[in-house]
C-alpha cells in the first residue's frame, strides 16, 4: 500500500509546560477546532468524576485536575495530519516529557501569562534542548488579571536563553484582552466573543491605534509599538536570507512567502523560537497556533535523522526518516490497560505490517507485531501497516521496554537511547491482602516496566518491596493506578529519602587476604589509593599496576568488586557515589591466588578504606518555588529556614509574590499541608531535584535514627 500522505504534511509535536500552565485546556481546543471532537470539557469540570477531557481520562487525572502520564492524539488543520502529546506539568511526572521529547520532531510550549517562566518550563526546556527539538511559544491566559506578555517574554529570553521573535502581541489583557497582532501577516485579530465558535474581525495595524484604548499603559504601549517590532522581526527573519535581508534594507520591501520561509528555517535549526499568544480557555489563539504548527514546526526528517549507535551508547552514524530503508522505530512508552499491554513506538524509517516479525536489539529477543493500532487518548483503532514518521501502538509485545529499539531482523540497529533520572525517595509497599504478594510482584513489576523512573527492590534486611520513585505524588498515584488498572490493593510505607555516601579524603590502604588449610589456599593482595571525585563523575576504576605485580587476568575482578561494593556504603548502607579507585599494587602466588581471592581482598580493602577516609552522608537537595500572596510570604521564608532551606530569590509574579531556594529532600514530606494552613489554601510549590549535598556532622545520627523509625 502506497503513503496516503507526503511525509512533508505530517507534524509530530509535544504541549510541554509548568502544571497549570494551560497544556491539556489547549489540546482540548485544537481538537475541538480540527474537528475530532465536538464538544469541549474543562479540567475544572472533571473533578466530580463524571466527566473527562479526551487526554486526562485516567481516574487519578480526573480527580486532581492534572495530567499524569502523556496522552497521544491525532488531528487534521488545512491538509496537514497533526500528532500531538499532551505531556504532564508536574515534577514528578518529568519522565513522561522526556520520553516524549525524544520522538517528537516539534514542541509547542505553553507559558501561563501571569506566571511567566515557572521552574518545571525550565526543566522541560532543557529536555527540549539535550534532544535538539524545535520549540513554539505559547503565552496562555492572557485574560487572568495580573496577566504581563512583556513579563514572559523577557523571562523566555533572559531565564531560557532563547531569540524570542515575537511573531504575535497581544491586544489587551485580563479582561480586556481581544485578541492579538499577527505580525507576520501585519494585522490585528479581534474576536467578537468568548464562545467557542467566535468569529474575529481583521484589522490592519494603522487601524488599530484609532480601534482600540484600554486601561493598561502597558498594553497601550503594544500597540504605540508595533511599526518598530514589525521591523524588529523582519531583520531578525530575513537576516537568514541574504538576498532578502538586503532588499528589506534597500526598499523597505519583503515577499511574505520569504518572510514565512525565513522563520520556518530558523525555527528547525533552533536559531530563532517564534513567541505567540492567546486565551485557549476563552478560545482565542489555537487556531492561530495550528497555523503556526504547520508554517514553522519541521515535518518528521526535516531536522535529521536519529543517531545509531553501539552497545556502549557510542554514535555510528544515523538513519534518515525515509520509507526506503529497513524498518527500525524507538519504543517510547509503555503502558497497561484493557486492551492488555501497548507499547507506543516512534517509526523512524521503512514500513512495518501487520504480522511482521521485529528484532528487539536492546534485549536480543524477537517480537511478533499481531496488532498496530492508532492512538486516540483511550481510544484505540486498528491500522494494517505503519511507515517512517508514524507514531503508533504494538499491542500484547511481551518483552519490549521504553527505550529498546525495533529493527527489522536483517538489518539490525541500534537507536540513540533516552536518559532517565534517578528515583530519589522510597516507600516500602505491601499487599492489603495476604493472598496477594504474588499479584503484588506482578503489579509492580508491569508498573516498572512502564515507567523507567519507577525503581523496585527487596531489602535483604527486612525482606520488604521497596519502591523507588521521583516524588511523594508520584509514588502515590503508581500505588493507585495498580488499583485501578490492574485490581491490586496495596498499602504505603512511610516515604524515604535516598541518601548517598562519599569518601571524605584520599585514603591508601592496603588489604591481604590469606587463607590456607591445607591443600590450593587463596592469596590476593591488593594496594589501592581511593579519592574523592568531581559530583557526578560517577565510579572511575584505573589500573595504575606495573610489572606484573597483579596478573593481566585478576584486573577485571578488582574493577567489579570495586563497582559492586560501592553500592553499600559503610556509614548507613548508602550507594557511595562520585569516587575514583586506583590499584598501584599488589601481590600473588602462582598456586593459589584466583580471581576470587583478588574479589575478597578487593572488598575488604575498599571497606576499610571507606571508613578510614571520614565518610561523609549526602542528601538530595531540591529546587524549591512556592508562590503566594506576599501577605504570607513572612511564614513561608521563616519555615523553610527551618527546613534548613537557603532562600536564592523572592519577588513578584503578577499579582502574587515568589521565593525560591534549596531545600534538604528529608525534611519537606507533607509540606503541602503546612502551606495549605499557613496560606489559607492560596500557595503553591514546585519541587525538582536538583543536586546531591554533605549532611551536616550534627544532623547525621538525627537523620539516620528518623529514617530508621
Amino acid at each position: 500500500m502506497a503513503r496516503k500522505k507526503p511525509l512533508a504534511l505530517y507534524r509530530n509535536i509535544g504541549i510541554i509546560a509548568h502544571i497549570d500552565a494551560g497544556k491539556t485546556t489547549t489540546t482540548e481546543r485544537v481538537l475541538y477546532y480540527t474537528g475530532r471532537k465536538h464538544q469541549i470539557v474543562n479540567t475544572h469540570e472533571t473533578k466530580d468524576g463524571k466527566g473527562s477531557t479526551t487526554t486526562d481520562y485516567m481516574e487519578q487525572e480526573r480527580k486532581r485536575g492534572i495530567t499524569i502520564q502523556s496522552a497521544a492524539v491525532t488531528a487534521e488543520w488545512k491538509g496537514h495530519q497533526i500528532n500531538v502529546i499532551d505531556t504532564p506539568g508536574h515534577v514528578d511526572f518529568t519522565i513522561e516529557v522526556n520520553r516524549s521529547l525524544r520522538v517528537l520532531d516539534g514542541a509547542v510550549v505553553v507559558f501561563d501569562g501571569v506566571a511567566g517562566v515557572e521552574p518545571q518550563t525550565e526543566t522541560n526546556w532543557r529536555l527540549a534542548d539535550q534532544y535538539k527539538v524545535p520549540r513554539l511559544c505559547y503565552v496562555n491566559k492572557m485574560d487572568r488579571i495580573g496577566a504581563n506578555f512583556a513579563h514572559c517574554v523577557e523571562g523566555i529570553r533572559e531565564r531560557l536563553g532563547a531569540n524570542a521573535l515575537l511573531c504575535q502581541v497581544p491586544l489587551g489583557s485580563s479582561d480586556e484582552f481581544v485578541g492579538m497582532v499577527d505580525m507576520v501577516a501585519g494585522v490585528g485579530y479581534i474576536w467578537a466573543s468568548d464562545d467557542k465558535d467566535s468569529t474575529w474581525e481583521s484589522v490592519p495595524l494603522e487601524a488599530l491605534k484609532d480601534r482600540l484604548s484600554f486601561a493598561s499603559t502597558a498594553d497601550n504601549a503594544w500597540i504605540a509599538d508595533l511599526p518598530k517590532l514589525r521591523q524588529d522581526l523582519l531583520e531578525t527573519a530575513l537576516a537568514l536570507d541574504d538576498d532578502a535581508f538586503e532588499r528589506l534594507l534597500n526598499t523597505g520591501e519583503f515577499d511574505p512567502t520569504v518572510l514565512k520561509h525565513c522563520i520556518r528555517k530558523g525555527t528547525v535549526t533552533g536559531e530563532l523560537v517564534p513567541v505567540l499568544c492567546g486565551s485557549s480557555y476563552k478560545n482565542k489563539g489555537v487556531q492561530q497556533l495550528l497555523d503556526a504548527v504547520v508554517d514553522y514546526l519541521p515535518y518528521p526528517g526535516e531536522n535529521g535523522g536519529i543517531a545509531t549507535v553501539d552497545e556502549d551508547g557510542n554514535v555510528v552514524g544515523e538513519q534518515e526518516v525515509t520509507d526506503d530503508a529497513p524498518a527500525r522505530a524507538l519504543a517510547f512508552k509503555v503502558i497497561n490497560d484493557q486492551f492488555g499491554t501497548l507499547t507506543f513506538c516512534r517509526i523512524y524509517s521503512g514500513v512495518i505490517k501487520k504480522g511482521d516479525t521485529l528484532l528487539n536489539v536492546t534485549r536480543g529477543k524477537k517480537e511478533r507485531v499481531g496488532r498496530i493500532v492508532e492512538v486516540q487518548a483511550d481510544d484505540t483503532k486498528e491500522i494494517d501497516e505503519v511507515r517512517a514518521g508514524d507514531i503508533c501502538a504494538f499491542v500484547s509485545m511481551k518483552d519490549t521496554e521504553t527505550g529498546d529499539s525495533l529493527s527489522d531482523p536483517a538489518h539490525p540497529a541500534l537507536l540513540e537511547r533516552m536518559r532517565f533520572p534517578d528515583p530519589v525517595i522510597s516507600v516500602s509497599v505491601e499487599p492489603k491482602n495476604r493472598n496477594d504478594v504474588d499479584k503484588l510482584s506482578t503489579a509492580l513489576y508491569k508498573m516498572v516496566k512502564a515507567d523507567p523512573s519507577l525503581r523496585m527492590e527487596v531489602d535483604q534486611e527486612t525482606g520488604q518491596t521497596v519502591l523507588k520513585g521521583m516524588g511523594e505524588l508520584h509514588l502515590e498515584i503508581t500505588i493507585d493506578r495498580m488499583r485501578t488498572e490492574l485490581g491490586v490493593e496495596a498499602s504505603m510505607g512511610k516515604p524515604r529519602v535516598s541518601f548517598r555516601e562519599a569518601f571524605g579524603k584520599r585514603v591508601e590502604h592496603t588489604y591481604t587476604h590469606k587463607k590456607q588449610t591445607g591443600g590450593s589456599g587463596q592469596f590476593a593482595e591488593v594496594t589501592m589509593i581511593f579519592e574523592p571525585g568531581e559530583p557526578g563523575s560517577g565510579v572511575v576504576f584505573s589500573d595504575e599496576v606495573v610489572g606484573g605485580r597483579v596478573p593481566r587476568e585478576y584486573i577485571p575482578a578488582v574493577e567489579h568488586s570495586v563497582k559492586a561494593e560501592s553500592k553499600e556504603g559503610q556509614v548507613a548502607g548508602y550507594e557511595v557515589v562520585d569516587f575514583k579507585a586506583r590499584l598501584i599494587d599488589g601481590k600473588y602466588h602462582d598456586v593459589d591466588s584466583s580471581a576470587l581471592a583478588f574479589e575478597i581482598a578487593t572488598r575488604q580493602c575498599f571497606r576499610e578504606a571507606q571508613k578510614l577516609s571520614k565518610p561523609k552522608l549526602l542528601e538530595p537537595i531540591m529546587s524549591l518555588e512556592v508562590v503566594t500572596e506576599a501577605t504570607y510570604l513572612g511564614d513561608v521564608i521563616g519555615d523553610i529556614n527551618r527546613r534548613r532551606g537557603t532562600i536564592t530569590e523572592q519577588g513578584q509574579k503578577g499579582t502574587s509574590a515568589f521565593v525560591q531556594g534549596f531545600v534538604p529532600l528529608s525534611e519537606m514530606f507533607g509540606y503541602i499541608n503546612f502551606l495549605r494552613s499557613a496560606t489559607s489554601g492560596r500557595g503553591n510549590f514546585s519541587m525538582i531535584f536538583d543536586h546531591y549535598q554533605e549532611v551536616p556532622a550534627s544532623m547525621v545520627d538525627k537523620l539516620m535514627e528518623k529514617e530508621a523509625k
